[in-house]
């Protein structure tokens, strides 16, 4: 039985409750994060942190503790839970005060909500989905403006995903004015002429923590990148084309829409990007 974290306490995940006036859970008043691990290592965990803090901030949400504390907290459930290859997953609520209402309750007086998980995933930088690559479809983006605050309103991405299932296929691009924004949990990238091309940063996409190390590392490669929205035509007529995510890293697209892209097979560039990724990412992991 797993062990989780929630305000303060350790505890069985049979004996952890919220309460039902949560704002989390009645308002998705909340924001997340989700930390890989490999081989017991957090990757990317000062990013992660970085990005809470932002979100936090931009909803005028209070830290819950001592941002100092939260490296503890992952590492003692990563150790209790005997996580070699999986994810810690963060969410903090505005919290409760005994009620619901669309006004805020008062930030001095009601405690935000802090709770942890973990999920092993044995063999995660080995996924075998990795070495064939995934199919997508596109949709249209009809989120909310302020996707750049990782929020718990994730919904119309669930929405999109089971539309991908039904369709036979992996995940959803969304397509905003026939841009490309981002996946339903990932941040889209397409490769044409050896050129990376990705949508860069505004209120529009997440800004993706897996993201930044991305293109820092190819970058240092000597790769091209360009930030840039691009439409799903252009998507479909690439050379190769990705995603990344904390928990996928770097996985390879191979069709959009029913139009294979690189004879249907991971590219030679995102096959590499995913290496160095995944090589770089392990020097640094904590």
């Amino acid at each position: 039985m797993r062990t989780v974290y929630v305000n303060g306490e350790y505890l069985p995940e049979t004996e952890a409750t919220v309460s039902i006036f949560d704002r989390g859970f009645l308002m998705a008043d909340a924001v997340y994060e989700v930390t890989s691990v490999l081989g017991g290592k957090l990757i990317d965990f000062a990013g992660h942190l970085a990005r809470l803090e932002r979100s936090l901030n931009e909803l005028d949400i209070k830290k819950p503790v001592a941002f100092e504390d939260l490296l503890d907290i992952h590492r003692e459930l990563v150790r209790v839970n005997e996580i070699g290859d999986g994810l810690v997953y963060l969410q903090v609520t505005r919290g409760s005060d005994g009620d619901r209402d669309f006004i805020f309750p008062d930030a001095e007086t009601t405690e935000p909500t802090l709770v942890l998980f973990t999920q092993a995933k044995p063999g995660l930088a080995d996924d075998p989905v990795a070495k064939k690559g995934i199919r997508v479809i596109s949709i249209e983006d009809i989120r909310w403006g302020r996707r750049d605050i990782k929020t718990v309103q994730l919904l119309y991405p669930s929405m999109g995903k089971m539309m991908a299932k039904k369709a036979g296929c992996d995940d959803a691009w969304m397509v905003e004015d026939g841009h490309v924004t981002e996946g339903t949990s990932n941040n889209a990238y397409i490769v044409k002429g050896n050129k990376i091309i990705t949508r860069q940063l505004s209120n529009e996409i997440l800004h993706g923590i897996t993201r930044a190390a991305v293109l820092r590392f190819a970058s240092e490669a000597q790769m091209e990148v360009e930030e840039r929205a691009f439409t799903i035509d252009e998507a479909k007529a690439a050379d190769e084309a990705f995603v990344t995510s904390a928990s996928n890293f770097v996985m390879p697209v191979v069709e959009i829409d029913g139009v294979a892209l690189s004879d249907g097979v991971p590219g030679r560039i995102v096959k590499r990007l995913r290496e160095i990724y995944l090589d770089e990412s392990l020097k640094a992991a904590l």
